[in-house]
């Protein structure tokens, strides 16, 4: 039975999957969210990442440009409640998630990052069986395709191939 620390850190997948978005190709969490579930303050989390931005190459972690801000703030409300942010926040790929591990130490941290992580390959899962079944689905259109026409064929009236029998008058 998992002790009560460990019950309060388990966040449902659905939470998590609400806080990742698309930005550059890449799914991405925003620093405000992260901070948020891990319980630290979004400035705590930010200091943490500056003073070890070694760890965090481009590809695990960039902050976001003045207009994707923009972009990305019509979706995500403020929630600090002070009227929003100073400085342009930070966004972390899975890569990026898994490192913050390295950086923020506490329990719940690692919790937390093993609960994201896990949140990321189910995506990644559900996203490749939906390719693997549009493909199917698309072989088999094509294969319908076909049975359609040849029923519609079979069902059609037969033409008629008798010649007509009597006289044909010509006009004058």
């Amino acid at each position: 039975m998992p002790s009560k620390s460990q019950a309060k850190a388990v966040i449902p997948i659905e939470r998590i999957a609400s806080c990742i978005y698309l930005i550059h190709r890449e799914k991405v969490m925003l620093d405000s969210d992260l901070a948020d579930l891990y319980g630290v303050e979004t400035r705590i989390l930010n200091q943490s990442v500056t003073r070890n931005i070694h760890r965090f190459p481009p590809e695990f972690a960039f902050q976001l440009s003045q207009e994707e801000f923009h972009l990305i703030s019509q979706i995500v409300i403020s929630k600090s409640g002070r009227g929003g942010r100073r400085k342009l926040p930070w966004v972390f790929t899975e890569h990026g998630v898994a490192m913050l591990s390295s950086v923020l130490r506490s329990k719940r941290a690692i919790q937390i990052n093993i609960s994201i992580i896990k949140t990321f390959v189910r995506m990644r899962e559900m996203l490749a069986t939906h390719k693997d079944l549009a493909r199917k689905v698309e072989k088999h259109d094509k294969e319908i395709a076909v049975l359609y026409d040849s029923l519609q064929k079979l069902l059609a009236p037969p033409k008629s191939s008798k010649r007509q029998i009597g006289y044909i008058r010509q006009k004058e």
